[in-house]
């Protein structure tokens, strides 16, 4: 009774501290405690963190791991397993309907970046996505075309034609991730962006930027002059 009791006091106390003062102080191992809280209502998750934190090295590392590898930790679990693997999909999933309900002008390289850094975190695989816009550089519709592995996702160029015109884009912005990588452009990002914007410009539709994204790293084609500045695009708008 003691030993609950203790740790029952434990976890108030970290609760009324994340209350009153948000995460920014915490440690590591107790983000993970605050988190196991909510489904391992009797167990010391102190011991749990920590072994967590051993095994995948990281807190990203914990979020980003497969869920049965999380699940083989003691006192893990398939059902912290699940949540703690659901957690990278809800910000993201919330990012995406942040972003796509205020629509925001991206008419900078830089925000850009901003937008997508959100949709990529923790992404263990690369994703490609094709961003719609109007006139304006408003967000029509940022969508996510292709899931492919940790180290390449296959794009149709004819589905990406497709996609913008169904959302009447004017114009779109391409963006990928890297995975565990630099944000530097490999050839094949080359020659796939090149084929993009010959093929979406077949139906008077703008390639304004094509981002790679790595951790909080990114690269900008239209920064690197490879592709038209966004001040040609608004200055014909």
């Amino acid at each position: 009774m003691a030993l609950a009791n203790l740790h029952q006091g434990h976890r108030e106390r970290l609760k009324n501290r994340f209350l009153s003062e948000g995460l920014d102080s915490f440690e590591d191992h107790q983000v993970l405690e605050l988190i196991l809280f909510q489904v391992l209502q009797r167990r010391d998750t102190n011991p749990i963190a920590h072994r967590l934190l051993a095994r995948f090295g990281s807190l990203s590392g914990v979020l980003e791991a497969d869920p049965t590898d999380l699940a083989s930790v003691e006192g893990v679990g398939k059902q912290a397993a699940i949540f703690l693997s659901l957690l990278p999909s809800v910000t993201r999933r919330y990012f995406h309907d942040r972003v796509t309900r205020n629509r925001p002008r991206l008419d900078k390289p830089e925000l850009v970046v901003e937008y997508f850094i959100p949709l990529m975190a923790g992404r263990p695989e690369e994703v490609f996505y094709v961003l719609c816009l109007d006139a304006q550089c408003r967000v029509l519709y940022p969508a996510l075309l292709s899931e492919g592995t940790v180290k390449e996702t296959h794009v149709h160029p004819r589905r990406v034609v497709e996609t913008a015109i169904r959302h009447r884009a004017v114009a779109v912005i391409l963006a990928h991730n890297h995975p565990g990588g630099t944000p530097h452009p490999s050839i094949q990002d080359k020659n796939l962006t090149r084929r993009l914007v010959q093929t979406l410009g077949s139906v008077d539709i703008d390639v304004l930027d094509h981002i790679i994204v790595a951790g909080k790293d990114a690269y900008s084609f239209a920064e690197s002059a490879t592709l038209p500045r966004y001040t040609e695009f608004m200055g014909e708008s």
